[in-house]
């Protein structure tokens, strides 16, 4: 009788066990053969090391030979004066241009048996441009100065030289494919299961699927806009630049399957 009571004992315990065992798993899904869509972001910051300049100049006469003639002779000295001050540097003239100036005020109505009578330009505006490269950003503020006593700055560009791009390229690809594996191992873990039973199946450092939104492979480089007045002064007052730094950004998708 005691026998009887300690098996039917010992059945009930067994009972329960595989009754909280299959509550367990009926909690748990599984995930077993599961396909996870896991998206990485990776960047890497770096002081910009070169500069582009945009110089302009820009001339107004009623005598449209006369207006080219001086925009001609101040692109060439001020193409020496930069070249003096930085030979490393990389020189383009671009954007040569010859435009009209009409009066502002419209003439009179003309009677309407008449034709309307063509406009005739009172002047003329006349202009070039010098675009600068350089990696000498130390000297670039007397750079400028100097070219400044003959042309105007339109505008400057901080960024990074290719050859920095290149190399920092390396250090972008590993840190975004080190934060894919760290968030498959937090995945793993909240899914219950082991790091190493996930599988990665598929990496895409292109982020070209639906699912990873536009990739921002570079921050923009850091712009400045300045307008400045030419001035025939024998001392230019250096203006300030701060190069700032560029952020290189990318992002991966890998596809990771679970054993």
């Amino acid at each position: 009788m005691k026998l009887s009571k300690s098996l039917v004992a010992a059945a009930l315990v067994l009972a329960f066990q595989a009754q909280v065992q299959a509550q367990t798993q009926a909690a748990a899904p599984a995930t077993t053969g599961t396909l996870v869509v896991v998206p990485a972001f990776g960047e890497v910051k770096h002081a910009n090391d070169q500069a582009t300049m945009m110089f302009a100049v820009e001339e107004h006469d009623k005598d449209k030979a006369a207006a080219s003639a001086r925009v001609n002779r101040k692109m060439k000295e001020g193409t020496e004066i930069v070249r003096r001050a930085d030979p490393q540097a990389e020189l383009k003239t671009m954007g040569y241009y010859t435009y009209p100036v009409y009066p502002e005020v419209p003439p009179m109505p003309q009677p309407a048996t008449r034709a309307p009578a063509k406009p005739v330009p009172i002047a003329w505006r006349v202009g070039q441009y010098l675009e600068v490269k350089t990696k000498n950003l130390a000297a670039l503020p007397k750079t400028a100065a100097a070219a400044q006593k003959v042309l105007q700055i339109n505008g400057v560009n901080f960024g990074l030289s290719p050859e920095l791009e290149k190399r920092l390229d390396d250090q972008r690809i590993a840190a975004t494919y080190r934060n894919l594996n760290e968030r498959i191992v937090s995945i793993a873990r909240a899914m219950g299961r082991q790091p190493q039973e996930a599988v990665l199946d598929t990496v895409d450092f292109e982020g070209s699927g639906n699912y990873a939104g536009d990739a921002q492979a570079a921050a923009a480089p850091q712009m400045m806009r300045m307008s400045a007045k030419r001035e025939m002064a024998d001392e230019m007052p250096e203006p300030s630049f701060e190069p700032g730094e560029t952020t290189l950004q990318m992002r991966l998708v890998g596809k990771v399957r679970f054993k």
